[in-house]
């Protein structure tokens, strides 16, 4: 049986309203909007810091009923454990069925190829996406994209249209005048959908704060072992080994994001508490994505590339 759900209070309609109160006003209206617009709804869930929010801004928006949306998970078979881990208890707790579809699975049947056996799977979520998509019927899927994150993101709409192929064209999308959004699609078509368009990691991490919301634990400082590669940390697992030549070094160190192991970095931080992470956001002067993800790093038109494939 699910554990019943509890949510604080709204503050009274007198109170000053902050700008998190602003923002989750937003992304709940947002997130009734898809669910009174559309047929079938995923919730794409990694198990990371915004996805987490996201299914707490849905779990409250429908609060004290659940929401019909099914969580969706891409795994790329190369995540950290601590964040599948994490992802199968959120799900649990929250009641929404998860469905999980692997890029191992997609390069095994042959629909994706890799160059090597080293090259990160992050870009090859795409087909795996699509399939499942076309699979379990999904005509919207809700995702926790920032438009702080980096230029591509920035060009998304709201409400972004991805036609019969999956695609996205910056120059296709529709009008969104008034936070008034049109999510008709035709058969095979579909809507993503970002409740945090607006929302800045700062703010994440402030909602995370206030909501105290669960996070897998390498969001938070620990001590484990890396290597230095250029401007990058890179940890030490069976999949990314210290090279001929690297020194190996036990470091405290936090991740501002996850994903596939291969191409996620963390950060040298000492921040082991919400507050301390909110003070670090603040002051830090590089983008999340710039200071942790290799692969994008490595060319700044990957996202924009990925996203016309069909990309989150």
């Amino acid at each position: 049986m699910n554990a019943p759900l509890s949510f604080a209070l709204s503050p009274p309609a007198a109170a000053v309203r902050s700008h998190l109160d602003a923002l989750e006003a937003e992304a709940i209206h947002i997130l009734r909007e898809v669910a009174a617009e559309c047929r079938n709804v995923a919730l794409l869930f990694s198990g990371g810091k915004d996805s987490a929010v996201v299914l707490h801004l849905a779990l409250k928006a429908f609060f004290p009923e659940r929401p019909t949306f099914t969580l969706l998970h891409i795994d790329t078979e190369h995540n950290f454990p601590e964040v599948i881990a994490f992802r199968d208890a959120a799900a649990a707790r929250s009641g929404l069925a998860l469905a999980v579809r692997s890029v191992g699975d997609s390069i095994r049947s042959g629909r994706v190829r890799l160059r090597g056996p080293d090259e990160p799977r992050n870009r090859h979520q795409s087909v795996t996406l699509l399939d499942a998509i076309a699979e379990l019927g999904f005509d919207a899927c809700i995702g926790g994209a920032r438009r702080d994150e980096e230029k591509a993101r920035a060009k998304e709409r709201i409400f972004s249209f991805r036609d019969e192929f999956g695609q996205w064209d910056p120059k296709n999308q529709r009008p969104e005048l008034w936070s008034l959004y049109n999510a008709r699609v035709a058969p095979g078509e579909n809507m993503r959908v970002f409740p945090l368009s607006n929302w800045t990691e700062l703010d994440i991490w402030q909602y995370i704060e206030r909501e105290a919301i669960e996070l897998p634990s390498i969001y938070f400082s620990h001590v484990r072992p890396v290597v230095r590669r250029g401007a990058a940390i890179v940890a030490v697992t069976g999949l990314t080994p210290a090279r001929e030549g690297e020194r190996v070094e036990s470091l405290p160190v936090r991740f501002r994001t996850v994903g596939d192991i291969t191409c996620t970095a963390p950060v040298e931080s000492r921040a082991a508490t919400l507050a301390q992470i909110v003070a670090e956001t603040a002051a830090t002067r590089i983008t999340e994505r710039g200071a942790t993800r290799l692969d994008d790093q490595a060319n700044e038109a990957a996202m924009e590339l990925r996203k016309k494939e069909g990309y989150f």
